[in-house]
């Protein structure tokens, strides 16, 4: 079982990415990478960036940045650690999250809204792939 927020699970995260066929379908003209931000309180002592590189249904890269200056991502997504809780399990729908502010979704140089609006179903999918990956939460 992997713990939220570790290289350990990330690493999960990209083998199940690249493992989904519902994902490489809905994601297969995707190219964009994000940083999914958990920011710091209750458990989280320190903001969590977890890089991730997606790319035609695939995922190139998926970590742990201690700098997060190290990469200058399409996207950024940042929440507190119960929203991100709740939608890794599924509780609570991503974009939900975004429309009711609970998640803010910021778009870097090269990332646009109406871009990330078009994949998503693929979005839905980086979901259900959470959804499945054994995890240690924090508290």
């Amino acid at each position: 079982m992997a713990k939220y927020g570790t290289q350990e699970w990330y690493d999960v995260y990209m083998e199940e990415i690249n493992k989904s066929k519902a994902y490489e379908e809905a994601a297969r003209t995707w190219e964009g990478d994000f940083y999914f931000i958990t920011e710091k309180g209750g458990p989280v002592k320190e903001p969590i960036y977890g890089y991730v590189d997606l790319y035609h249904g695939k995922c190139r890269k998926a970590e742990v940045v201690t700098d997060p200056k190290k990469y200058s991502p399409e996207f950024i997504i940042v929440a507190a650690y119960p929203i991100w809780k709740r939608i890794c399990l599924k509780q609570l729908d991503s974009t939900q999250a975004l429309i009711t502010k609970q998640s803010k979704l910021m778009t870097g140089s090269r990332g646009t809204l109406s871009k990330i609006m078009r994949y998503t179903k693929a979005a839905n999918e980086l979901t259900n792939i959470t959804a499945r990956i054994p995890t240690q939460w924090l508290d």
